[in-house]
């Protein structure tokens, strides 16, 4: 069986919009209805998730399902914690913070693998 664990290289959010319709999810699972340069938010996802603390990585809108949205803004993790939920299920939850918000309309990639591109 083993441990299983899932190395991130980006924060995939729910768009909050879904927020009333997916009851039992968290507001720490959606991306918030406004962001800024310079906001700090709490995050939470299901499983035992790694992600690179030591810089940048994309904050991008999920579906569900592998289905990913482009980046719609660029975020720094502060800290994360792996603990278990209510329903003794492994999840982490963290905080990030806002570096730059992304201007949806402009099609110039923002990322290439971890390297921010300014």
């Amino acid at each position: 069986m083993g441990i299983q664990v899932e190395f991130n290289p980006d924060l995939c959010l729910r768009n909050i919009r879904e927020f009333s319709l997916k009851r039992g999810r968290r507001i720490e699972e959606f991306i918030p209805p406004e962001i800024k340069a310079g906001d700090i938010f709490r995050f939470y996802k299901n499983g035992q998730r790694n992600y690179w603390l030591n810089g940048e990585i994309p904050l991008r809108e999920t579906q569900g399902e592998g289905r990913l949205g482009r980046p719609i803004a660029s975020v720094r993790i502060l800290e994360t914690t792996h603990s278990l939920d209510d329903y003794g299920q492994v999840c982490t939850q963290g905080s990030y913070l806002v570096k730059e918000v992304f201007d949806p309309a402009d099609p110039t990639p923002k990322f290439e693998c971890f390297d921010r591109r300014k």
